[in-house]
């Protein structure tokens, strides 16, 4: 017999010799807890308990002798009418939308559907099916509210967020399983998991490259949809959540959901005392379940038409292109989020959060509120004001496309930097290099400087998440190998994927062993790698992109948990050439505060230094200052950026230098000592060209810091030029100076 308990927190929590069990399903007439105890053929025990009482559609009691590692699951009985979102079947096991560890499915069956399927999960969705879905559902597992609490591996349980701020952040997007799987010198069995990934092989790579957070793709527990099961596929990026309070089982060393829990905390806590932060790429807009056609796994079963967002005839209302959409005007939906993001911040000590399909959770009944419920509750929470916040700006309902309209804090992708950004170096260049026009310089510039017009005075650069790829879409080898996408793999005849690539193959599509053709390739990469760190905003580089890492054309491997989406570590000597140039561009940044701005650039010198360097300043190849007619002209593929060091109080005179314009012939400044100020010649054009080093108040000197025409980094300090300096510079190429 449960005895009485409360409402909140919704889940299940250890208190006094057993568990409080508190679960929304508004619309039931009756909730069943079910304890389920291993039998020695490998099937289950069940022990169901009625939860007695019922507040504000709460179903909640006190169950006593429940300890940590039980395996659990719910029944819900009530009214069986699709029409109006209600689909209660006691025949089906559900689990907790609030478990804090979960043993998913081992495989998407027909028992699993609340509705009869058949072999190929097809049926009819508005009859209930009536075959027990317990042998084969997923099971929640008690454990405690906080991992340090069963393990003191943890220490004393507090945070150890390294808190750096986001003018120092270079974020890396990867995968639990993708980044280690095939890593030398990782032992066999932690490789694709969370002990692999926070092990100090991984963590040397990761500090040695520079980087300061990972960006996770989805990590909550999570099951493939029927179209996948029906091919045996799985949902490799995870896009598709079961549990939101969980870590993904199959990620961890461990086959133990309790001990997976523990694993990931320790995992967070190592890669912390590296100095890295933990961002979780969150996929709260829909669930695992699909339409209505989809299993009931759990919201679905508990209560579809409070979590769902229905039409009138009790059909999903789908923003999100997977099948549901959940509707965050419900407060109890606004809870379920705000409970997950505090647990991972309080419990995991995650860092931030980056938002999938981000307008789906800030939709009134369709349109898109920048002030809607959802935003004010995450904007306003004290837990979530340390930590970072990112939106994907875009969904796939009614005017969709929302970059540069969240409000502070959220930072956001900025798609139009990498779109701008592979227009130029990409098309653009295949147009020049045809001798057609190219589309100019105006787009460019203004993603380099920080996408002020899409961001707005009031939010600053780095509100811009730059990035030129991300885990969709081709990879950075691949933009410049494939002009078409091949996703014969993914099985869906090459429908799947964008069409939309902005891509360049400079010939031929796909591999060669044309010398010509590969360096121009490997140029390109450079470029694109240099634009991406040389931009205003925060920098966003795709695992593997670092040193040339291919998916064979594939631009869409959500499906392919393989050697398609694993890092290969078995590296070429030009890979590695690039993994040294991707790791001095990464370190070069960090000199260079002006990339960090907080505020846009005003074109002007700091206030109160009269006759100063301008804080940006735009210089045509000749070295004079650009006028409107050079941004106008769709020709033209040169420029030069001058970044003036934020923290200049007053004129610099560099060691060895008397006079403006004299030469250096023995510079003392050590590249990582000296100015901050920087200056980026970009040179598209499809022929050798000269630039003239500008002239600019208290520039002394140019001295070349990196030339992407070159396929390493510089080995030994370059000749300081002055202004006025004429440089030939090679066709397609970005060069770098510090300006002192």
């Amino acid at each position: 017999m449960a005895a009485p308990s409360h409402p909140h927190p919704l889940g299940v929590h250890l208190h006094d010799g057993g568990v409080e069990v508190a679960v929304l399903a508004a619309h039931a007439e009756r909730v069943e807890f079910c304890l389920l105890d291993p039998r020695p053929d490998g099937g289950w025990i069940e022990h169901r308990v009625d939860l007695p009482h019922r507040t504000h559609g709460v179903w909640h009691g006190f169950i006593p002798g429940v300890g940590v590692g039980q395996r659990y699951g719910l029944r819900v009985h009530g009214e069986w009418n699709p029409r109006r979102g209600l689909r209660h079947n006691p025949a089906k096991l559900l689990l907790d939308p609030y478990a804090r560890a979960v043993v998913p499915p081992a495989t998407l069956r027909p028992e699993l559907f609340g509705h009869p399927v058949d072999e190929n999960l097809q049926g009819n969705p508005r009859v209930p099916d009536h075959r027990d879905s317990m042998p084969f559902a997923a099971h929640g597992v008690v454990v405690p509210d906080r991992p340090e609490l069963f393990d003191r591996r943890d220490g004393n349980g507090g945070s150890t967020r390294p808190r750096t701020p986001w003018s120092e952040t270079v974020i890396y997007e990867t995968h639990v399983r993708g980044l280690t799987r095939t890593l030398p010198d990782l032992p066999k069995h932690l490789r694709g998991t969370y002990a692999g990934l926070g092990h100090p092989v991984t963590i040397e790579y990761l500090t040695g490259l520079g980087i300061t957070a990972i960006e996770l793709l989805p990590v909550h527990a999570s099951v493939p949809e029927a179209h996948l099961a029906r091919r045996g596929l799985p949902n490799y990026w995870g896009y598709s959540t079961l549990g939101f309070f969980a870590p993904h089982l199959p990620y961890a060393a461990t086959t133990d959901a309790a001990e997976a829990v523990i694993e990931f905390r320790a995992m967070v806590q190592a890669l912390h005392a590296a100095g890295l932060e933990v961002l979780l790429d969150v996929v709260y807009n829909h669930t695992a379940e699909s339409g209505t056609s989809g299993p009931t796994l759990s919201f679905r079963g508990l209560d579809a038409a409070t979590y769902y967002r229905l039409d009138n005839d009790g059909r999903d209302i789908d923003f999100t292109g997977c099948g549901n959409s959940l509707d965050a005007t419900h407060f109890r939906v606004v809870q379920l989020v705000l409970d997950s993001l505090r647990y991972w911040v309080d419990a995991m000590d995650v860092d931030g959060f980056r938002f999938d399909l981000a307008p789906t959770l800030a939709r009134g009944r369709n349109e898109f509120h920048p002030d809607h419920p959802m935003l004010v509750a995450m904007r306003a929470d004290p837990v979530l004001a340390g930590v970072k916040l990112i939106a994907e700006p875009w969904d796939v309902g009614p005017d969709g496309w929302r970059t540069g309209q969240f409000p502070a804090p959220f930072s956001e992708w900025n798609d139009r930097f990498r779109d701008d950004v592979r227009d130029f170096w990409l098309p653009g260049a295949a147009r020049a290099a045809a001798g057609e026009s190219s589309g100019g310089l105006r787009d460019l510039g203004t993603r380099i400087a920080g996408s002020v017009d899409t961001f707005g005075i009031d939010r600053g650069p780095l509100a811009s998440i730059n990035f030129v790829t991300a885990h969709d879409g081709f990879t950075l080898h691949d933009l410049t190998a494939y002009n078409s996408k091949h996703n014969l793999g993914n099985g869906e005849d090459n429908r799947d994927g964008t069409d939309n690539n902005r891509s360049w193959n400079h010939g031929p599509e796909g591999p060669t062993t044309d010398a010509g053709i590969l360096a121009g390739r490997r140029r390109t990469i450079r470029n694109l790698l240099g634009t991406l760190l040389f931009s205003a905003g925060v920098p966003m580089l795709v695992a593997g992109d670092e040193f040339g890492r291919t998916q064979n054309g594939n631009n869409n491997p959500y499906s392919q948990d393989n050697e398609t989406s694993w890092l290969d570590w078995d590296l070429q000597p030009w890979q590695e050439d690039l993994l040294a140039t991707a790791r001095y561009l990464i370190s070069l940044r960090q000199q260079f505060p002006a990339l960090g701005s907080e505020q846009f650039f005003v074109g002007r010198p700091p206030e109160g230094l009269i006759g100063g360097l301008k804080d940006l300043t735009w210089f045509a190849p000749d070295g004079t200052e650009m006028v409107p007619r050079h941004w106008e002209d769709g020709g033209l593929r040169m420029l030069q950026v001058l970044f003036a060091d934020p923290r200049l109080a007053a004129p610099v005179l560099t060691p060895g230098s008397t006079s403006a314009g004299s030469p250096l012939t023995n510079p003392t400044t050590a590249p990582g000592e000296g100015s901050g100020s920087l200056l980026m010649v970009i040179a598209g054009a499809a022929y050798r060209a000269d630039v003239v080093l500008p002239i600019a108040a208290s520039i002394t000197g140019y001295e070349l810091l990196w030339n992407s025409s070159e396929a390493r980094p510089p080995s030994k300090r370059q000749r300081l030029l002055p202004p006025r300096s004429r440089v030939s510079l090679p066709p397609d190429s970005l060069h770098l100076y510090r300006a002192v």
